[in-house]
């Protein structure tokens, strides 16, 4: 009988944690991703679409800017999933790659910009309660993160670059 009332007493103690976890998101990161969608939206109407565009455009020029600038900004500005429509600016031979480095940005980018991919932000939030719970500041995991993660990207898209290049050039 004591097994039979513990184990209930564990499965509603598990749902009580997760509405625990629930209160604390309603009250804490669901309110700080809106106000952070809400400035990207008047940063993006400051600036002005067309100029956003204009940039987006020139950074297709260079590789390294392909690869880094291009899907920061695409991230930064318009989150998941709107950030690939930022590989219309690419060549038809870049997007396989730009779409790798962008989808590859999605997870580093969100201990800084909770905002750009919610989906992200609950696997985020794992490491982050792990890392906190040994004494360790956030601060510099996302910032680490962050600049990890522009290195990742840009070897991710020249690696699938050359990869797209070379399965075309056998097609022929």
């Amino acid at each position: 009988m004591d097994l039979i009332a513990n184990f209930a007493n564990g499965f509603m103690n598990l749902f009580k944690a997760g509405a625990a976890v629930f209160s604390s998101w309603v009250t804490g990161i669901i309110p700080l991703i809106v106000i952070l969608m809400t400035a990207v939206s008047a940063v993006i109407k400051l600036i002005g679409e067309e100029r956003i565009h204009r940039l987006a455009q020139k950074a297709t020029g260079n590789i390294i800017t392909r690869y880094t600038i291009l899907p920061i900004l695409a991230v930064l500005f318009l989150g998941n999933p709107m950030c690939y429509s930022f590989g219309r600016f690419v060549e038809n031979k870049h997007k396989p790659a730009y779409y790798d480095a962008t989808v590859s940005f999605l997870h580093p980018v969100t201990g800084l910009f909770p905002h750009a991919n919610g989906g992200e932000l609950f696997v985020y939030m794992g490491i982050a309660a792990g890392v906190t719970t040994l004494g360790f500041p956030l601060g510099e995991l996302a910032v680490r993160y962050f600049l990890v993660g522009i290195v990742v990207i840009f070897i991710r898209g020249l690696v699938t670059e050359k990869i797209y290049a070379a399965l075309k050039a056998r097609e022929q």
